[in-house]
């Protein structure tokens, strides 16, 4: 890219399985899984929408038909509000409708589970050669600057694509996503090299991915031509060491902020009691409760 063009989109890929989720993904979508009292997937488009992005392009499976209709207003259930006199009830959806007001909702389909390079290809259809920030439905950042907005940040300067980084303590890297780096500022490194679920003798860093990125053009134009794994995925990540081995540089930033993943059922259980225990309403008092358990 020549230019700085600002971002002005986000694709949110929600097309999984959520077979890590089983038997409950088979009633109730992944991202609909509760963090306190709002779905996962709520908390990723108040950081879209905080980060500046005015429209959000979800990939969804052919099946998924709630998210569709999640964001919409509810004029049946504020009658019978308005009805029945619930005020404080009314107020609170009132609130949550217009916390999403100034923000487009686009849907495309992704038919098959062809990995998350595949799901993110599908959604190129709707952009203009234009850099566009990604947001997958595992990784939520807890922080008074939105994840987001920090990697946009990093993009006006760098001007090439931007992988979101957390540092885990070695024994865990194996189970992410590795980077190589070579250390430019605080927090930001240039991707060498990316390692997908290392042996221990592959680590070079404590480094991970975050699933959170900004991407310019010239990654959907690999992403194109990407060849699909033996599992017929097109992956992100080999994509990515693909553009790295043509020497195309790629930056990763370490975000400020706690990572709360939701990616199989124990760390969405850790997630669930660090966002209710932090809650300004709830906390208190399961702090106490669970202090009577004995």
């Amino acid at each position: 890219m020549e230019n700085n063009e600002e971002v002005r989109k986000a694709i949110i890929p929600i097309a999984g399985l959520g077979t890590r989720f089983l038997p409950l993904s088979l009633v109730l979508s992944k991202e609909f899984f509760p963090l306190a009292d709002k779905p996962i997937i709520q908390y990723i488009i108040e950081e879209v929408k905080n980060s500046g992005i005015k429209e959000v392009v979800f990939v969804v499976s052919p099946k998924q038909k709630m998210v569709m209709n999640y964001f919409k207003k509810s004029p049946e259930v504020e009658k019978v509000l308005i009805r029945r006199k619930k005020e404080a009830l009314l107020k609170e959806l009132k609130d949550f409708e217009e916390m999403f007001e100034g923000i487009s909702f686009s849907f495309v389909t992704q038919k098959t589970p062809n990995g998350d390079g595949h799901a993110i290809l599908q959604a190129g259809k709707l952009l203009k050669n234009e850099p566009v920030a990604v947001s997958f439905g595992d990784d939520i950042i807890a922080s008074t600057e939105p994840a987001l907005a920090q990697l946009i940040n990093i993009f006006k300067t760098c001007n090439a694509p931007i992988i979101a980084l957390k540092t885990v303590p070695r024994e865990k890297v194996p189970a992410y996503g590795s980077v190589a780096v070579e250390k430019i500022a605080h927090n930001l490194y240039k991707i060498k090299k990316i390692i997908e679920k290392p042996d221990p003798s592959q680590i070079e860093s404590n480094l991970v991915i975050v699933g959170k990125y900004v991407l310019t053009p010239e990654v959907f134009s690999y992403l194109k031509k990407a060849h699909p794994s033996k599992k017929g995925e097109v992956i992100l990540g080999e994509v990515f060491d693909k553009m790295l081995n043509d020497g195309i540089p790629i930056y990763g930033y370490e975000v400020k902020g706690d990572w709360l993943e939701c990616g199989d059922k124990l760390k969405w259980l850790k997630s669930f009691f660090y966002t209710s225990l932090k809650d300004p309403i709830f906390g208190k008092e399961l702090k106490d409760y669970l202090k009577s358990i004995k």
